[in-house]
């Protein structure tokens, strides 16, 4: 069946401005780290990017080893635009990523200029486009001199391969520094992408001050820390949650007696304000005048709404956050 997208899909998003720059992203964007690989089923994959579709969310995150197995998510991802969503491609932010392990040997890794471009003309033709909105640097390399990762960004640009060019993972002096080469080739950090959420604040310590500085705007991945913070595991470890899979990076000796009390104390807290705990979740990440978007997972079309509708509460009343600081602390 022919796919139609929702005439109403930008009435109840929140779009905010990227950084310094003419982009403008959703709160809540769509990762496909997990759940849109060859092992996953491609209808439910469909389902969740064209409701996300619907419901306002115009970003879509990837990266080149994304699936399993690597690649795959890429490819499914293709295969959505050409079915059903190559008309709307100029209302699509799509950004993928290179710099973990992706095929044998010593240049299928890190930041060298060889594996950044070799990555992205792949990622373009498993995906079938001739640009995306966003090529980032997956994470740091401690070995490659940085002027080579960033000059390769910037090629990448002045190629036509990438719009924008981003980082993530980088540490506050790290990020001053890429961001400063890139200037000086005359090309600007559009974005960061760091791991973000409740359980793992590290941001706040110095590199939030720096991207507001630089005027670099803030994706953050694993809001609800890979589904710790949600109702998920208040009653074990479902056999279809990510620490119910293999292959999946969250494990099981993960999910600890400590973890889950403060789960159990914040959703009551959650509840009392009338949301589910991914809601308060995502709507704490959010309520950090620097974070741009919160980059969500999904494995069904349920959650993605269930995200969506954090969006109707960002607000948190002192005695609020007194009471999470108290938990998490």
């Amino acid at each position: 069946m022919q796919y139609t997208p929702s005439s109403t899909r930008y009435d109840n998003m929140n779009y905010i401005r990227c950084g310094k720059s003419g982009i403008k992203l959703p709160q809540i964007s769509l990762g496909l780290w997990h759940n849109f690989g060859a092992v996953d089923k491609f209808e439910n994959s469909r389902a969740m990017i064209l409701r996300a579709f619907d419901l306002g969310i115009t970003h879509f995150d990837l990266a080149n080893n994304y699936g399993p197995p690597y690649g795959s998510a890429e490819e499914t991802f293709g295969l959505i635009l050409k079915k059903d969503l190559m008309t709307y491609r100029d209302e699509l932010i799509i950004s993928t990523k290179a710099g973990w392990d992706m095929w044998p040997g010593p240049y299928g890794n890190f930041g060298s200029r060889k594996y950044l471009i070799a990555s992205i003309d792949q990622s373009l033709k498993r995906m079938n486009l001739e640009y995306v909105d966003i090529f980032y640097h997956h994470r740091p390399d401690p070995e490659t001199p940085l002027e080579e990762t960033m000059g390769a960004l910037a090629h990448i640009i002045k190629s036509g391969k990438a719009l924008h060019v981003g980082i993530s993972q980088y540490k506050p002096e790290e990020t001053k520094k890429a961001a400063s080469i890139l200037q000086q080739m005359g090309v600007k950090c559009l974005i960061h992408q760091p791991n973000y959420n409740l359980f793992d604040r590290w941001i706040e310590n110095g590199l939030t001050n720096v991207l507001d500085e630089l005027g670099i705007g803030c994706i953050v991945f694993s809001p609800l820390a890979q589904g710790i913070l949600s109702d998920k595991y208040l009653n074990g470890i479902p056999s279809d949650s990510r620490a119910g899979k293999e292959r999946t990076y969250l494990k099981r000796s993960q999910i600890t007696e400590e973890i889950l009390n403060k789960v159990q104390k914040l959703n009551e807290l959650a509840q009392k304000r009338g949301q589910s705990l991914a809601q308060m979740s995502l709507a704490w990440v959010l309520k950090n005048p620097t974070v741009t978007s919160a980059l969500i997972g999904s494995s069904k079309v349920s959650q993605i709404e269930d995200s969506v509708d954090a969006l109707k509460n960002l607000k948190f009343d002192d005695d609020e956050l007194s009471q999470i600081n108290e938990i998490i602390s």
